[in-house]
């Protein structure tokens, strides 16, 4: 608990912050020309309270990274209207509606008054209730629909700011190999982690372990008894329990489950990261310090799993230890997207020296992992683009150029250049060069057939299209580096585990 001089600086230190904030309402400030919407607003306000906002979550993180036991009983106070603010602003402008209605722009008009009234309920405990989130589908790439809970716009701004409080103090908790949803930590990084972790350890076993429906299957009871480990404020648990039994509307009916975190919410990657990080994150250090005989390497990225193993038995222990480590806190593997395959340097010689065919693969984050051999011999790991998800990329970009099929050829031109770009920004990693250019290719024949259905066949040559591709489609190459190159630069130093000599993992958690 906080108690004695680190609870009296922390109050003295809001109390300069909201002094500060005073003095800015009151002082002449010169507005910016032309800004649209924020005709009210100072610029040297705003900076001076996102200063206050960040100050107040490193006095935060400095407590939890000192002091790793202790619960933070006054939290609350931190939900002030500049940290409403800064969330905010750091909500996407153009997101979808909720029940209520609103959208960001919306919410700008008047958006000092809105603040404090929004203040004003949540700290009164009783005024302030979350509505039902929408429920949306979105097409996933395998052909069903995943369910998405959009919530109303001012419960985003307080789960947005709540986020950001409670990430002060898990971000000290949380380890290396957990990558989902986390600031400063990208999927790439998951990969990179990954990649080095089998190029560089004895990893002869993938155990690819997938939860099934994970966000409709959080037990939230168990999820406040872990909240509670490191959480004292009760206000914040009443808050956080109000968004969990929210409920969900769909076709005119509100739903409500006492298990479950809408998926789609701002607050629920956190929580799905705070459960998973006392379910699966804790254990996995206790059994590969304990239990692994020999290598083990670990990457998870929100509900997708990825163990590398030295031996085989130490695969097959872990994975039936896993699934009884899962059924305990109301999860379990899925059966179809659970297997444990021979995968690594040597997989290839051992399986033709049984008779049987080239490595099996898997599939990580959008990428299938692949053992390969370099040109002058040697094992080399190669990552391809998953064969649904590029099938689904065109798919969405035929139906788009249907849509805009009579639009004029630059406007068109310069969109889909822009989707290209975006989809190598992900996957042009190396030794995905080949599947780039398919991509590529694919994109400019389904321009070519939405030009030649326009109705001016004889207008639309080939050879003029090849030129309208150069012009406007990015060239497939390779943008990223080699995993082990970004990834010595982000962490430099590998560090023996404890106890164990021969079991390792480094900073960034492989």
């Amino acid at each position: 608990m906080m108690h004695g001089r680190e609870k009296s600086d922390l109050a003295v230190g809001a109390e300069k912050l909201a002094n500060k904030a005073a003095q800015a309402e009151t002082e002449p400030v010169e507005q910016r020309a032309g800004a649209k919407g924020n005709a009210g607003q100072h610029s040297t306000r705003r900076a001076q309270n996102r200063e206050g906002v960040s100050q107040g979550l490193e006095r935060i993180r400095q407590a939890a990274r000192q002091r790793k036991e202790e619960k933070f009983t006054a939290l609350l106070h931190h939900l002030d209207t500049d940290a409403l603010r800064e969330a905010y602003y750091a909500l996407k402008r153009d997101a979808a509606p909720g029940v209520d209605g609103l959208m960001w722009p919306d919410y700008e008009v008047g958006l000092e008054e809105n603040l404090e009234d929004l203040h004003d309920r949540v700290h009164r405990g009783g005024p302030y209730h979350p509505l039902p989130a929408r429920r949306h589908t979105i097409p996933k790439p395998d052909g069903r629909q995943r369910p998405l809970a959009i919530a109303a716009l001012e419960d985003k701004i307080v789960q947005r700011a709540m986020q950001s409080i409670l990430n002060a103090i898990y971000e000290e908790d949380f380890l290396g190999f957990s990558y989902g949803f986390r600031p400063g930590r990208s999927q790439h990084d998951a990969l990179d982690a990954l990649s080095v972790g089998i190029i560089t350890r004895k990893v002869n076993w993938i155990v690819d372990a997938d939860i099934s429906s994970f966000f409709d299957s959080v037990n939230q009871q168990w999820l406040i008894r872990f909240l509670e480990h490191r959480i004292g404020d009760t206000r914040v648990i009443r808050l956080i329990q109000k968004w969990l039994t929210a409920g969900v509307l769909e076709n005119g009916v509100v739903s409500v489950s006492d298990k479950g975190t809408a998926q789609g919410a701002v607050i629920s990657p956190l929580l799905a990261n705070i459960y998973l990080h006392y379910v699966i994150d804790l254990w996995a250090v206790h059994w590969r310090r304990h239990e692994a005989k020999g290598d083990m390497i670990i990457v998870r990225y929100a509900d997708d799993i990825v163990a590398g193993f030295e031996h085989e038995a130490d695969a097959r222990r872990h994975l039936d230890a896993m699934r009884e480590r899962l059924e305990a806190f109301s999860l379990s593997l899925h059966p179809d997207k659970t297997r444990i395959i021979r995968f690594g340097r040597f997989a290839a010689k051992q399986r033709k020296e049984r008779g049987l065919g080239k490595p099996d693969t898997f599939n990580f984050l959008g990428f299938t992992f692949i053992c390969g051999h370099k040109r002058q011999g040697g094992f080399l790991l190669k990552r391809k683009t998953r064969r649904d998800r590029m099938r689904a990329k065109l798919k969405e970009i035929k139906e788009a150029l249907r849509r805009r099929m009579h639009e004029s050829i630059p406007d068109v031109g310069k969109w889909l250049g822009q989707v290209v770009r975006g989809y190598f920004n992900y996957h042009a990693v190396p030794t995905n060069g080949h599947a780039l250019g398919a991509f590529r290719r694919q994109v400019g024949r389904l321009w070519y057939r939405a030009l030649r259905r326009r109705g001016n066949k004889h207008g639309t040559s080939w050879a003029h299209h090849v030129k309208l591709a150069k012009e406007y489609l990015p060239t497939a190459r390779i943008r990223h580096p080699w995993p082990e190159q970004r990834f010595a630069v982000k962490y430099p130093r590998w560090e023996p585990y404890a106890r164990k000599t021969h079991v390792r993992f480094c900073a960034g958690g492989a």
